[in-house]
């Protein structure tokens, strides 16, 4: 099985989470994308994280979709950083091919990772643009290091085969949303309390 790895806050989970998902499935002929709703991000400010029973039930109600599977996994494992999480599924999971997904605002950021270059080894990487990040990411640190393991975009249906390092950079997906522009000052979710 092929499976995409998305990891994220979700907070809140919203339609550009599953618009990516199901982008990822298509474009990466995934068979499966899991959803790793982490306790906390070691590079944000976690004080308006909603507690993390909240996320996980508003990410699966946003996911509806079979081939989304929404888990907390990183919670259970007690995992703090992607590197561990991806360590543990490779071990646990080797039968399985492992395809991770970021949005290009991530991979802007990517070289701040705890071991990202290792996380780049493990598996490999799809990339979704998210104008107007494009120039941002793959002109950062990390783009420009990675850039000789770069497939083209026609070939992203054969990354989940590729051995790590391998990326794929995804266009043709245009949403705007994100979880910052979804919170209110306090903390709290748009739309409710």
């Amino acid at each position: 099985m092929r499976i995409g790895l998305l990891g994220g806050s979700f907070n809140p989970p919203h339609q550009a989470h599953r618009a990516i998902s199901q982008f990822a499935l298509k474009r990466l002929q995934l068979d499966r994308i899991w959803w790793l709703v982490t306790p906390g991000n070691p590079l944000k400010e976690n004080g308006a994280l909603h507690e993390l029973g909240a996320r996980m039930q508003a990410a699966r109600e946003v996911a509806s979709d079979p081939r989304i599977e929404v888990s907390c996994l990183e919670s259970v494992i007690r995992t703090r950083y992607t590197i561990d999480t991806i360590n543990i599924l490779r071990r646990r999971f080797s039968g399985l091919r492992f395809v991770w997904i970021m949005g290009a605002d991530n991979l802007a950021q990517f070289h701040r990772w705890q071991d990202w270059r290792r996380i780049a080894a493990q598996v490999p990487m799809a990339v979704i643009d998210r104008p107007p990040q494009s120039f941002r990411a793959l002109a950062s640190p990390a783009g420009h290091a990675l850039s000789r393991y770069r497939l083209p975009e026609e070939k992203a249906a054969l990354l989940a085969d590729r051995p790590a390092p391998a990326w794929v950079f995804l266009t043709g997906l245009k949403l705007n949303l994100s979880s910052t522009g979804l919170r209110n000052p306090d903390g709290s979710w748009k739309g409710t309390k």
